[in-house]
């Protein structure tokens, strides 16, 4: 494959990265020497049928798995090459994560769910909550910081993962199918609200869906297939076509 010529400045380069689970006699090759780069500032998605590798190779960029073989390079970083207490400090420090299922904790109100990164941090509780009541407000649900998940519905609870994986500023948010859960109005209002944070040049955000509805707020979209990227497109028509 040929490398991608980046004219902007990368965030995450994965070069020859692959990767096999085992179970008991059975391996099975999920990622085969996978060749991707992310821009800062950018929307990427990556899609493609389920069981292809999309989520697998999400979390080896984000440092989350670790790659058999290749390396992965996040903001400078060998992650590839690094101790695994290396890499877990800086995912806490540079990475925010946006589930499919929201993964709100039910006892604790919308901003406590928010402060939960930077209290892993270690900043004092008042300051944590403090700032997560902004982030809600920066969101446009400021007015249900006190409310717990199960008050919300599926497009205030998303707006909620948001704040917390941007809580803490970190220049790469990873988003694993972030509006599957949602209905078609809600999905591309968590989209446009995507766009916008990485219209920050220093943040990077990467999407996992297999949702076409919401493609086109990708800058550029790889399109994976049986483990590998096939082609790295800047418009949705390079995959819809």
């Amino acid at each position: 494959m040929t490398f991608d010529v980046i004219n902007e400045e990368t965030a995450i380069d994965v070069r020859g990265v692959g990767k096999s689970f085992s179970n008991g006699d059975q391996s099975t090759l999920v990622l085969r020497g996978v060749d991707f780069s992310v821009r800062r500032g950018e929307v990427m998605f990556i899609v493609g049928p389920s069981g292809c590798g999309k989520t697998t190779l999400l979390s080896i960029l984000c440092g989350t798995l670790r790659a058999d073989h290749g390396e992965v390079h996040a903001l400078g970083m060998p992650l590839h090459a690094i101790p695994q207490p290396e890499v877990t400090q800086f995912r806490s420090k540079n990475v925010g994560f946006i589930f499919q299922q929201f993964n709100l904790l039910p006892t604790l109100t919308a901003a406590e769910n928010v402060a939960v990164p930077l209290l892993i941090q270690g900043v004092p509780l008042a300051e944590a909550v403090k700032r997560a009541s902004r982030m809600l407000a920066s969101v446009g649900i400021s007015e249900k910081s006190g409310e717990r998940p199960n008050r919300l519905s599926g497009g205030q609870q998303q707006r909620v993962a948001i704040a917390r994986a941007l809580v803490h500023e970190p220049p790469i948010v990873v988003c694993d199918e972030p509006t599957s859960a949602l209905d078609s109005a809600s999905g591309h209002q968590i989209m446009k609200l995507l766009s916008e944070v990485a219209r920050d040049a220093s943040r990077s955000v990467i999407v996992v869906s297999h949702d076409p509805r919401i493609y086109g707020y990708a800058d550029r979209i790889a399109e994976m297939e049986d483990g590998r990227i096939l082609r790295v497109g800047e418009s949705r028509h390079h995959v819809l076509n």
